[in-house]
């Protein structure tokens, strides 16, 4: 494995492209698009762990964003802290966004990708973890 800097940049830059698509599609309103970019992002057999769901594949990743539309109309994902990443594995805050601009939910996700840089599992947390 290299450890020139560059090909760490291009791995970090590839990961956050893919997790900042993936945050976008998330909460698209188009099926179709959100279908299209399930299917370029994720694994077939890719996971996605939300408390307190689960889905597999591209089927069960796009039932579960579905419902999240429906749950929360009109919101949006954003990602808001840079990815931590090593090892086809990153960590990253983010934000769901209500219409008005508001926050109306937030956390972290941990996930990791396969080795064409599509994402394999994401692990979802809700808030930060209590302080000790």
């Amino acid at each position: 494995m290299s450890t020139d800097s560059t090909t760490a940049t291009t791995s970090t830059n590839s990961c956050t492209i893919t997790v900042d698509a993936w945050l976008d599609a998330y909460t698209e309103v188009d099926a179709g698009v959100r279908r299209t970019a399930i299917e370029r992002l994720w694994h077939p057999e890719g996971r996605l762990v939300e408390p307190p769901l689960d889905a597999e594949g591209h089927g069960g990743v796009d039932q579960l964003a579905a419902g999240l539309q429906a749950q929360f109309a009109g919101h949006r994902f954003r990602r808001a802290s840079e990815l931590d990443e090593h090892h086809a594995t990153a960590r990253y805050e983010w934000e769901l966004v209500a219409p008005d601009g508001s926050v109306a939910l937030a956390g972290e996700d941990v996930v990791r990708f396969d080795h064409d840089g599509r994402l394999r599992e994401v692990v979802g947390f809700f808030g930060r973890p209590a302080a000790r």
